[in-house]
C-alpha cells in the first residue's frame, strides 16, 4: 500500500475535507476521500459509530446535515507520524433538532477532540474521531 509521507500533501487533503465539512458542502468533503474510506467515532472511549466505503460515508454525511444549523471544526495542532496524522480539533455547532441525549434545538455545542487520518493512493483512507 502507498502511504503519503509528505506533510504538506497530507495537510492539503485534511484541510480540503474540513473545509467541505465546515461549509456543509458534501461534495467538497467527499473529494479527498478514498473509495474504501473507513470512518470510526469514539466518545468517552466507546466506539459510537463505524462505517466503511465512500457510499455509506456519503449517506451518513447527507443525513448529518439535518443535525446542525451551523458547525465548524478548527485545527488546534497537527502531528505527522509515519503512517498517520493526528489533528487536535475544536468542534462547535448549533443543534438544528432535539437530540435524545438532552441537547435541544438551538443549543450551542462545544467539544475538544482528536481526529486521526490515514492515507493511501493520495487520498484519505481512514478517519478516526475521538471526543
Amino acid at each position: 500500500m502507498f502511504f503519503i509521507t509528505e506533510p504538506l500533501a497530507r495537510e492539503k487533503l485534511i484541510r480540503s475535507y474540513l473545509d467541505g465539512y465546515n461549509q456543509m458542502n458534501i461534495e467538497g468533503m467527499m473529494e479527498p476521500l478514498d473509495e474504501h474510506v473507513v470512518f470510526e467515532n469514539y466518545s468517552s472511549g466507546q466506539k459510537t459509530h463505524s462505517l466503511q466505503g465512500k457510499e455509506p460515508f456519503l449517506k451518513q454525511a447527507r443525513e448529518a446535515l439535518a443535525y446542525f444549523s451551523s458547525r465548524k471544526q478548527t485545527i488546534k495542532s497537527i502531528l505527522h507520524l509515519e503512517e498517520e496524522t493526528e489533528v487536535e480539533i475544536s468542534y462547535w455547532a448549533i443543534a438544528a433538532m432535539d437530540f435524545p441525549n438532552g441537547i435541544l434545538k438551538g443549543q450551542e455545542i462545544s467539544l475538544e477532540g482528536k481526529s486521526v487520518f490515514r492515507f493511501a493512493a493520495e487520498k484519505i483512507s481512514s478517519i478516526t474521531d475521538y471526543s
